[in-house]
């Protein structure tokens, strides 16, 4: 018996958007810079380590629009130029630094080499089809995939019963799909608890589900052991919630490793240096300035101006993340040993869940960090087990049981980033859709034609898009606000359009159509799960 366990928990998600109504549309970068910056590392990096006989265990999330996304020809195809373009780039970096720039000429070709073998990846690896690659890392024993809400509807803030259940049963209809198989888990989307939603997990068969620290500290009776183990709810659903030590070390950009001077600096980009003439031919036809990914300048300190910062080395950055992945090991080594004296015995359980799209994308060296904690925790597995919360179950069946409290990962472990004075607005359109699509569901148990049967269907969809807690999170941070609105109203304009329609018994088959290419995620998806009982 180790002197404890480690669960490292990603969450892969971004919401969906796809655009087919432009050629080229800018948020849709989001995805193709995940694919290069995380997904293609992350499972490029599991699988290496796996084929050296290391064994990483780890679970992974990966949300229904993120599979939805991964899966879907068009963002396929965009993505396929989207990297050709910037290959094209890195090339003409590597002549133009060589000249002009000699400092970054190391850290250039760096970034050839990296795209040239993400190319291999992407056409001959994979084959396009990274779900697929997902679903080999759980096949071959290396990962547990888990779900999300359909479309990471905050679900607290969902109004109805039916609304809810919807996000977790069309969740779990598309893991099926996507997998092959029934989930045993899924992330609560930003970790959201609200009594009564174990519930809904049970009767959709999930066994256990992840949430924030606060869940499990104040909930009733008082944790026996912390969120250093896992809880059943009454209805015997399990809870495995978030170690705050842990979050810090790696989450924070002020205390934790992402902050260190010899990382990569995410805010200086090639997009915004170089020459605008240079850059022409790799920005969108507008020829506004973007980031393009490639970047030359490293941390260098958190007080130091954008326009001081130093040359990136990329071989010393390497060195920074084996230093701190050999660094966080021992401290859950520590940490684990403190608890379980602590514990009177208990071997304790580290819950560690992060956003996938950290390693990576804002950490640069994230999958390089995740490399070398594998490969330490192979090497001291005698004292800290790697597992998931399925294994753990598995071995630790007999749990305290208790009533958790209300709780997300947001700021305070509350509710506020979903609902404030900023994004309040959204609620009253939300909740009105959700009871009006309950009443539509009853009232067609079975639809009078195809064209009605596919107008519900769509109804569905475009609540389902709605109801993403992306919107409510970008307009509460203030990054695109003026995106994250636009998508709302959208989606609830198509939906009334579309209930109105139905309500009347007239569906103008054209509109329809159109509306169906642009939003097109869930084709499995059954309307009839938004009526009562």
């Amino acid at each position: 018996m180790p002197n404890g366990f480690f669960s490292l928990i990603l969450h892969a998600h971004l919401p969906f958007v796809r655009h087919p109504e432009h050629a080229e549309f800018f948020e849709e970068d989001w995805l193709y810079e995940a694919i290069t910056e995380v997904y293609l590392p992350l499972l490029a990096t599991l699988t290496r380590l796996y084929e050296a006989g290391v064994r990483p265990r780890l679970t992974i999330n990966v949300s229904p629009t993120l599979c939805e996304m991964l899966t879907d020809q068009l963002l396929q195809t965009r993505y396929t130029r989207h990297l050709d373009n910037l290959i094209a780039l890195a090339e003409k970096e590597l002549d133009r630094t060589f000249r002009t720039l000699p400092q970054f000429h190391h850290t250039a070709r760096m970034y050839y080499d990296n795209l040239r073998a993400t190319e291999r990846l992407w056409h001959e690896v994979y084959r396009h089809d990274l779900v697929r690659g997902f679903r080999g890392l759980q096949d071959a024993g290396v990962a547990e995939l888990i779900t999300c809400g359909a479309t990471h509807g905050f679900l607290p803030l969902i109004s109805t019963q039916a609304a809810r259940r919807a996000q977790v049963e069309i969740a779990v209809a598309n893991y099926q799909k996507h997998f092959g198989r029934h989930p045993r888990g899924i992330w609560l989307p930003e970790c959201a608890y609200a009594e009564g939603l174990e519930t809904l997990l049970a009767k959709a068969g999930l066994e256990y589900f992840v949430a924030d620290a606060h869940a499990i500290l104040y909930g009733t009776p008082r944790p026996r052991y912390g969120v250093h183990a896992p809880v059943r709810c009454p209805n015997g659903v399990a809870v495995f919630a978030r170690d705050m030590e842990t979050s810090q070390q790696v989450w924070s950009s002020i205390i934790g490793y992402p902050g260190d001077p010899d990382y990569r600096e995410f805010y200086r980009d090639v997009g915004w240096d170089a020459p605008h003439e240079y850059l022409r031919p790799h920005l969108h036809a507008d020829g506004a300035r973007r980031p393009l990914g490639l970047k030359y300048h490293r941390v260098t300190g958190r007080e130091v101006p954008l326009e001081h910062k130093q040359a990136y080395v990329p071989e010393h950055a390497r060195g920074r993340a084996r230093v701190h992945a050999e660094h966080f090991v021992l401290e859950r080594i520590k940490q684990a040993a403190r608890l379980r004296e602590t514990l009177h015995g208990h071997a304790p359980l580290i819950v560690s869940p992060y956003d996938a799209e950290l390693f990576g994308h804002w950490w640069f060296e994230g999958p390089q960090f995740l490399d070398f904690v594998f490969q330490r925790l192979d090497e001291h597995k005698r004292d800290l087990a790697s597992v998931t919360p399925g294994d753990y179950l598995a071995a630790h069946p007999s749990l305290q049981v208790q009533r958790l409290s209300l709780s997300s990962w947001g700021a305070d472990g509350y509710y506020k980033v979903w609902l404030n004075e900023g994004n309040a607005w959204m609620y009253p359109h939300q909740h009105a859709a959700e009871a009006r699509l309950t009443a539509l569901a009853n009232r067609f148990p079975a639809p009078p034609d195809d064209l009605t049967a596919r107008a519900l269907k769509q109804a569905a969809r475009e609540l389902l898009l709605a109801e993403s807690s992306d919107w409510a999170f970008q307009i509460y941070q203030g990054t695109t606000v003026e995106y994250a609105a636009r998508r709302f109203r959208a989606h609830i304009r198509r939906f009334t359009l579309l209930a109105e329609q139905i309500e009347r018994g007239y569906i103008d088959a054209e509109q329809l159509s159109e509306i169906e290419r642009r939003d097109n995620l869930f084709p499995e998806l059954d309307y009839h799960v938004y009526a009562n009982g």
